[in-house]
């Protein structure tokens, strides 16, 4: 599913709300074909909403008047992961059809970036977007998988929101970080590895097998950077102490 990006050459609210009306369709066709729970039809419902609001105060604050086709192909995705959202919340729904929407919206998680670079639209607002859809729909197919083979695999999907959570408190965390190869393979990890546990194509042991490699190859790779961001913070306030003690000497002086 793709939002035409003629309904964003004018208003950054046109493509909002565009995106809400097709996500609105998405629900409508997945309950008249497969049927949707009322919680799933609540949680897609919800979902959409916020997603739209924030992605409309996004793009005010950035003074973006267009989406772009890149984010165009984000929004698209972040649709058929609200599609997932209200399946996940909706007892006995198609694990077929549930997993071959993610499988969609994982694979067009390369596009986008793709788009961006090839259109020279790359924007802080796009990986931002990005980065928030992936997170998400990570965050949901692990709710599914954490009902079948133990709540553990929850922290698959909670790992990023505990982190951005700790951040508040912790304001070093927020720092910019090193870009690495590794963090993206581990990140492209997470979505495949739960959409084929979710399929059920997989026997029990492994399936709890792939969520343990999944859930420490994650471990890792926040650890290794949460390490990162700590050295860098401690190096940051020792060139702070060393450009000051001259300054305090000074006024000292004088």
């Amino acid at each position: 599913m793709t939002i035409s990006t003629a309904t964003t050459t004018t208003s950054p609210l046109r493509a909002p709300l565009a995106g809400f009306a097709a996500q609105l369709l998405l629900l409508a066709a997945l309950a008249a074909t497969v049927g949707l729970g009322t919680w799933g039809l609540l949680a897609g419902v919800a979902y959409g909403a916020v997603l739209c609001g924030l992605l409309g105060y996004a793009l005010q604050h950035t003074g973006m008047t267009r989406l772009g086709w890149a984010n165009t192909v984000t929004l698209s995705r972040a649709i058929l992961t609200g599609g997932v959202t209200a399946m996940v919340f909706t007892p006995d729904a198609p694990v077929a059809l549930l997993v071959t929407v993610a499988a969609v919206a994982l694979a067009l998680d390369g596009v986008d970036g793709q788009v961006a670079r090839r259109t020279g639209t790359t924007t802080s607002l796009g990986a931002r977007f990005d980065m928030e859809i992936d997170a998400f729909l990570i965050l949901v197919l692990s709710v599914f998988t954490a009902a079948q083979y133990g709540w553990w695999a929850l922290a698959i999907g909670g790992f990023r929101y505990v982190f951005v959570a700790a951040s508040w408190a912790l304001p070093w965390l927020t720092a910019p970080l090193p870009p690495r190869f590794g963090r993206k393979v581990v990140a492209a990890q997470q979505g495949v590895m739960l959409a084929v546990v979710a399929s059920g194509l997989l026997p029990t042991w492994l399936s709890v097998f792939a969520l343990a490699v999944a859930l420490g190859s994650l471990t890792w790779s926040f650890g290794r950077d949460i390490v990162w961001l700590h050295q860098a913070s401690r190096v940051r306030e020792a060139a702070r102490s060393r450009w000051s003690a001259p300054h305090r000497e000074h006024a000292l002086v004088g």
